[in-house]
């Protein structure tokens, strides 16, 4: 009753950023209906996508409500997951290597079983395939994502913790004073990246087959996979031109004014950066009826904290008393231990129990052939792997830094940035297939290129985001001494954004690895063209519906990037924390 009272006690003289702020919210709710629609309408057989142009504004709606109800979904993951894997010593390591195995396990893994399961639940609606969409395009969000708020909690200097602990700040006033102002950069740079991820698979998320039976849900993804199938030219210039148009919006609706609002975080003490102009940022600040409610939920905020501020510091200390011991370690009661080994238990039961289901599967359904042929697979996607990296990193470190580092070129370079990058690489596979034809380029080597489109760029997103967040006090002390600039990018920008490098590379990796099932066989009219490699061989038992061989390749995956992440990313990040973290 009190939020009714402020909100109908606000200011009646309405400025023109209030009219607009009215459009725009019946602009939401209108587009929340429509799409509310579409999931609640009765699950169809077939769903007919139409190729008229008129209907490309609507399926732009519907992919754009799908995208970013994942990324809300992410948004959240990321910080629940991340939070516990940067405070947690017990399970940091498991959640670690977790993440890094499911960022690199390919989308087909995920597909069958969440559309089964959903259809399932919703059998009479449309509600099971869109959640299944929104998740599919969740997993292509949410790693990215998941890694850079992990990295920055971790990289966060130690004399914030340390004046966050004299100030007596409780976990959760730390994670919203501290922990998330210090992530802002990074998890907003990163963001725009993730949706770029979830868009490089959105034709596969709007229209799949399982079981023998054709799924499609109205978007932009299942538009373009229909034009492709039919050779419409025409269909697929005005579905890029609609992804297109959708891909500004964000940026100038969300990104660009986040981008912009994050600069307040940056850890120095003073800044000579130019803040960036938005038209989004400029409404909010010149509507009264924003700027009202704010200020009443500032006051009623500070109102609530004077009158509990009493009891909390007379309660603070005799709370962390009886809930934590000297060593900052919860208490063990006989109860608690006891349920935590039983819960140990189950869990290891349950884990023996699906490796010895998983060593009958893959020793009755899978020859000793067809093992050697996804080793050999899985090395040559290695090897591509590394290739798109090495390519990815000589051009994405130098040129993120010029962007992060200049904020003229930071302010009309980023848009163009998000808007290349968000593009689906997998919409111009066939573009490329033909450049690869007239060059007499083998596939073989041409899917370098093809994992390249996909995941170079969240080594530029996280390079960039680690440039900006360079204090500038320390680039005006090297230019006061008129330090040469060899010395400036050796001793000060590629120390100090080989972190956010060492982000990007993981991340990018794991990109890389969920990309070669696109990358490594492509569809171009009637024919097919197929490298040797791990994802070419997941992606022909996923359509041949081989699914011991299916499961065999993701296990041997999974296994070769475990090993990598424990020999190679995962002392790369020590490294990084170690000696080149601005954290001192």
């Amino acid at each position: 009753m009190s939020f009714v009272r402020d909100v109908l006690s606000l200011p009646r003289r309405l400025s023109y950023a209030d009219l607009i702020v009215f459009g725009i919210l019946g602009g939401v709710m209108y587009w929340l209906v429509l799409v509310s629609r579409e999931w609640s309408q009765a699950l169809q057989p077939h769903t007919e996508i139409h190729p008229e142009f008129v209907y490309l504004p609507l399926y732009t709606l519907y992919s754009l409500a799908r995208g970013l109800g994942a990324y809300i979904i992410s948004l959240v993951f990321t910080i629940v997951y991340g939070y516990i894997m940067a405070h947690s010593r017990r399970g940091e390591r498991f959640m670690l290597s977790l993440l890094d195995i499911l960022q690199s396990v390919p989308i087909v893994a995920f597909l069958p079983e969440l559309v089964l399961v959903f259809v399932f639940l919703f059998p009479h609606s449309n509600f099971g395939l869109e959640i299944a969409s929104v998740v599919t395009i969740f997993t292509g969000q949410v790693w990215n994502m998941t890694f850079a708020f992990y990295h920055s909690i971790k990289s966060i200097p130690q004399d914030l913790r340390d004046a966050s602990q004299s100030f007596h700040l409780s976990k959760r006033e730390t994670l919203w004073r501290l922990e998330l102002p210090a992530s802002a950069i990074p998890l907003i740079w990163n963001s725009m990246m993730s949706m770029a991820g979830g868009w490089f698979f959105l034709s596969l998320s709007e229209a799949f087959t399982v079981g023998g039976k054709d799924f499609r849900l109205p978007g932009i993804g299942s538009y373009m996979a229909m034009a492709v199938e039919q050779k419409n030219i025409p269909g697929m210039i005005g579905a890029v031109i609609a992804m297109g148009l959708m891909i500004i919006f964000l940026d100038r609706v969300l990104w660009r004014p986040l981008v912009i609002w994050s600069r307040k975080f940056r850890v120095e003490e003073l800044s000579s950066e130019q803040e960036g102009r938005s038209f989004v940022l400029t409404i909010v600040q010149h509507s009264e009826l924003i700027q009202s409610l704010s200020r009443r939920l500032e006051r009623r905020r500070r109102e609530k904290a004077g009158d509990t501020v009493e009891a909390f510091v007379a309660t603070r200390h005799q709370v962390e008393h009886d809930a934590f011991d000297i060593a900052g370690e919860r208490k063990e009661t006989p109860l608690r231990k006891a349920i935590g080994v039983a819960v140990l238990s189950i869990i290891l039961l349950l884990l023996a129990y699906g490796v010895f289901r998983l060593y009958l599967v893959f020793t009755r359904d899978v020859t000793g052939a067809e093992w050697l042929t996804i080793l050999g697979d899985s090395l040559l996607t290695l090897l591509r792997v590394f290739a798109a990296l090495l390519i990815g990193a000589a051009w994405a470190v130098p040129v993120g830094i010029a962007i992060g580092m200049n904020p003229r070129w930071s302010h009309r370079l980023q848009p163009v940035v998000q808007f290349i990058s968000s593009f689906p690489a997998p919409m111009f596979f066939p573009l490329f297939i033909f450049l690869f034809q007239a060059w007499g380029i083998s596939i073989e080597y041409g899917s370098i290129v093809l994992m390249l489109l996909g995941t170079q760029w969240y080594l530029l997103f996280n390079v960039i985001a680690g440039a900006s967040a360079v204090p500038t006090d320390l680039q005006e002390m090297f230019r006061s001494y008129r330090i040469p600039r060899a010395s400036l990018w050796k001793k000060l920008l590629l120390p100090a954004v080989f972190p956010s490098v060492v982000t990007g590379a993981i991340t990018a990796a794991g990109g890389a690895w969920n990309a070669s099932i696109v990358a490594e066989i492509v569809a171009s009219g009637t024919q097919t063209y197929s490298a040797h490699g791990i994802g070419a061989l997941l992606m022909s038992a996923f359509s041949d519906g081989h699914y011991a061989l299916l499961g065999a390749g993701i296990f041997t995956m999974c296994l070769m990037v475990f090993s990598l992440n424990k020999f190679v990313w995962r002392k790369l990040f020590a490294l990084a924390q170690d000696r080149f973290a601005l954290n001192v």
